[in-house]
């Protein structure tokens, strides 16, 4: 059975940083190397959004115009993690964030399988 865990979040200053993880287990090596692993997060009141996904054994990454920048999707197959990271933090990135896996880019609803989510704050 899969399950993804996410960690790392919390509160942070404007225009910090942080690093997020997801942690997945079920999957063999070669499988998760073969999937789509993406970030989204979700703000009250407003749609869950994709952020970053990496995908396929090329490690392909793919970021929205709105977070290029600052943003980083990276993986490391040999402990089936993904990891990211956040850059320059405003105060519209406070959100939960959310790993999924097998899915097809960054189309929400093409995805199996998601963490619980990792809340993240921003303070002045």
């Amino acid at each position: 059975q899969v399950q993804l865990v996410e960690s790392g979040g919390g509160s942070v200053q404007a225009g910090g940083s942080l690093r997020l993880s997801c942690e997945a287990s079920g999957y063999t090596y070669t499988t998760f190397s073969d999937k789509c692993v993406a970030w989204f997060r979700q703000a009250p009141g407003k749609e869950r959004e994709g952020i970053a996904v990496i995908c396929g054994r090329m490690a392909i990454a793919f970021y929205p115009d709105s977070m290029k920048g600052r943003v980083a999707i990276s993986r490391d197959t040999t402990k089936n993690m993904v990891y990211l990271q956040m850059n320059s933090l405003q105060f519209e990135d406070p959100a939960t964030y959310y790993c999924a896996a097998d899915g097809s880019m960054l189309l929400r609803k093409s995805y199996k399988n998601w963490g619980q989510g990792t809340q993240v704050t921003v303070s002045s």
